[in-house]
């Protein structure tokens, strides 16, 4: 009997430790669109632009810090500096945004296609959250092949900064919002399953997931919806 309310016990603390991070995660990642859009408003107020004459040299520069970033966060993931430090790398990824957000706002319906491309993250992000909950399937092997897709992805970027192929473009965008829109099945999976028990780093994930599918949600709205004046 003593060993049947222990492992009761055990199971209820893991199931109580899980939620509690989950839990966690998200209101951490709602707080992130604070500093997110803030960053966003003040580069397009700005005109902020991030060595735009090299897009090579500014793509490098952008990796160095998001994975000085990277770094940071995780080695400070226990400690509420960790919390800091993630809403600091959220405010400069609204500066990287900016510039798509202003040219957004260039067409006579740029408000509305921001809105859209909104919509449609946060509906990705609640359809692909709770699959990841409900669901009995195992989607951990998953993983590799996320990662390797989102390395074709950067390096066929780093590509059409010299090609600047329209259809590449297309389909880079078509592939990441496919891609990191499975990133979020896989990681709130990791969380539910007690894979991930740290709600700074499954907050980080989840954050590059929903980033990501907004840039390139919109930036796909802004090809195929945008009216000139």
């Amino acid at each position: 009997m003593n060993n049947l309310d222990h492992t009761f016990g055990s199971a209820t603390s893991v199931a109580v430790t899980r939620n509690r991070v989950l839990r966690n995660t998200y209101w951490l990642l709602a707080i992130s669109m604070i500093p997110t859009v803030l960053g966003a408003w003040m580069g397009v107020q700005f005109n902020f632009t991030f060595f735009s004459g090299s897009p090579f040299i500014g793509l490098m520069v952008f990796l160095g810090i998001a994975f000085g970033f990277f770094y940071a966060i995780e080695k400070t993931k226990n400690s509420g500096l960790g919390v800091a430090l993630l809403l600091g790398f959220t405010f400069f990824m609204g500066l990287m945004l900016s510039r798509l957000i202003g040219h957004i706002l260039g067409f006579a319906n740029g408000t509305s296609l921001i809105m859209m491309a909104f919509g449609g993250t946060a509906t990705i992000l609640f359809v692909m959250a709770s699959v990841a909950t409900v669901t009995k399937r195992d989607f951990s092997g998953m993983g590799k092949w996320l990662f390797m897709g989102v390395l074709v992805i950067l390096l066929a970027a780093v590509a059409n900064i010299w090609l600047q192929l329209p259809a590449l473009q297309l389909t880079i965008s078509v592939l990441a919002i496919g891609i990191f829109s499975a990133f979020i099945l896989y990681d709130v999976q990791r969380i539910v399953n007690g894979g991930e028990t740290n709600y700074i780093t499954a907050t980080l994930s989840l954050y590059l997931s929903v980033y990501n599918i907004f840039a390139n949600l919109l930036s796909l709205l802004g090809i195929f919806g945008g009216e000139r004046d």
